[in-house]
């Protein structure tokens, strides 16, 4: 009696100098100089903080967005577990894992866009309101671009997913962008303890 084996086909990352060694280098220099960027808007939002001669203040309008923040840091382990099952050539739960991903982050940033709805038509706070508007906005508003920036990327791979055109020997470009997703929520929790901890 002979007993079949199964042969489980894993990618491992190209340690060579190729076009994904290349790129994830080019990640971590864009990521390197939107460090820089975001270093500066966390300053000028510490350093203008309370400094407003007029309201409303961070205490009398922000309500800490917990749910939102715990969907966006979840999308962390969704986009890992997407990339682990493309490394394995596991097409099908990929797309599953990517989707919830993209799910995640979607719904991080509509919480965004319901908060800042509440803050302008509700509270009166705008970006000319104050300074702690100004600031608040800016910085919230900047890592809400990457956040939207990252969607789009996102998006445009589960397409490509749906339509077969994801197979295991893109996992390392895969992960590229999932290392971009790891910086725009590892930014998140800087933010969140600057502008719904420190802040109020």
């Amino acid at each position: 009696m002979s007993v079949g084996t199964v042969t489980v086909t894993v990618f491992e990352p190209d340690v060579r100098w190729g076009p994904s060694a290349r790129g994830l280098l080019g990640m971590y220099c864009l990521i390197t100089a939107e460090v820089a960027i975001f270093s500066i808007f966390v300053v000028a939002y510490l350093f203008y903080l309370g400094k407003s001669l007029s309201g409303p203040t961070p205490r009398q309008v922000l309500h800490v967005p917990i749910f939102f923040t715990i969907c966006l840091l979840s999308s962390s382990v969704t986009i890992h577990l997407a990339v682990r099952s493309l490394r394995k050539v596991n097409i099908r739960a990929f797309a599953q894992w990517w989707f919830l991903t993209l799910f995640l982050g979607t719904t991080f940033l509509a919480g965004t866009a319901v908060e800042w709805r509440h803050l302008i038509y509700d509270e009166g706070l705008t970006i000319q309101t104050n300074l702690f508007g100004t600031t608040y906005y800016s910085l919230v508003g900047l890592h809400a671009f990457h956040v939207l920036m990252g969607l789009l990327a996102l998006c445009l791979v589960w397409v490509f997913a749906v339509f077969g055109k994801v197979r295991g020997e893109h996992a390392e470009r895969v992960d590229t962008l999932a290392v971009y997703w790891h910086f725009v929520d590892t930014v998140w929790v800087v933010v969140f303890l600057v502008v719904y901890v420190m802040g109020r």
